[in-house]
């Protein structure tokens, strides 16, 4: 019996034992993680303080003071006399439009690769994946030339077809394992009923997929809103110009004004962030489904 009780108290012992250190390395997860996320949000705090302030207490000041009189008319300023409302819509419906072209072509493109038999598809395959090794800087003097020849310099579509052609290879490298692993014997019933190829994969394959289609739409939102090189390269007409080119009319020879500038900023992350914010779980529902069934 003594022997029974003193190894009952040496399991009960080292159960304690284990239940503490689990307790202790979740601790110090979580005060990691919590670092990891003031960190992150460091910086979007700092931008609103900043878009705050005028010139004076943006040098004068420390970066995180607070300012002494909030200079809320630093937005109503940027968003109706510096065009920044003309340069929001733009982001917003060149961003919208690239990444929904993005998605559906990169979409049958993979399904096209994937599910139908054909000799050129792993060729095809493999041509998207060397794009994905191409500079974008190596590719604006080939661009500007072709897109001034077709008369599509300061036009938008010059951004659309930039964005969608540079974001494919990503976009069906994401949905490729996702696209492999969908089960035959759905498409199979389908076609028994009688379903052409078109049916099958606007009504059964698309649908299947949107969590995936999540993921690959925010990484193609963050993209071309934030994209600059390509606006900057292809549009001068302050009707088609976007958010990332339009803080630099806050830029002067002489001044610049910084409020303003942290202003326009502050705008332009508003979006995504929200939009994230939305998406989050099914960003993170696409990334884990890919990644088990691919």
């Amino acid at each position: 019996m003594m022997h029974g009780t003193a190894g009952q108290l040496r399991n009960g012992n080292k159960s304690s034992g284990a239940w503490i250190a689990s307790k202790l390395g979740y601790s110090v997860l979580y005060i990691v993680l919590s670092v990891v996320a003031i960190l992150q949000i460091f910086p979007l705090v700092w931008l609103l303080f900043f878009s705050l302030k005028n010139n004076q207490e943006v040098f004068n000041l420390p970066p995180l003071s607070l300012p002494m009189n909030p200079r809320w008319e630093n937005y109503e300023k940027v968003w109706s006399a510096g065009n920044i409302d003309v340069y929001f819509f733009n982001s917003v419906w060149i961003t919208v439009v690239a990444t929904v072209l993005t998605i559906v072509l990169g979409s049958l493109v993979t399904y096209a690769i994937t599910r139908l038999k054909w000799k050129g598809s792993s060729f095809v395959l493999g041509l998207f994946m060397v794009a994905m090794m191409i500079p974008v800087h190596s590719t604006l003097i080939p661009l500007f030339s072709i897109f001034n020849k077709i008369h599509l310099i300061d036009h938008p579509l010059s951004l659309i077809l930039s964005y969608v052609a540079f974001n494919m290879p990503i976009t069906i490298m994401i949905l490729l394992g996702f696209y492999y692993a969908l089960p035959r014997e759905v498409e199979e019933a389908a076609v028994i009923d009688g379903c052409s190829v078109n049916k099958i994969f606007f009504r059964i394959v698309l649908p299947m997929t949107g969590s995936v289609i999540a993921t690959t739409g925010i990484i193609n939102m963050i993209y071309n809103w934030n994209e600059f090189i390509f606006v900057n390269t292809f549009i001068s007409s302050d009707a088609y110009k976007t958010l990332t080119v339009g803080v630099q009319n806050f830029i002067g020879q002489y001044t610049t004004d910084w409020g303003a500038i942290g202003a326009t900023l502050m705008i332009s992350i508003l979006p995504i962030l929200i939009a994230f914010l939305f998406l989050s779980d099914r960003i993170v529902e696409g990334i884990a489904a890919g990644s088990v069934k691919g």
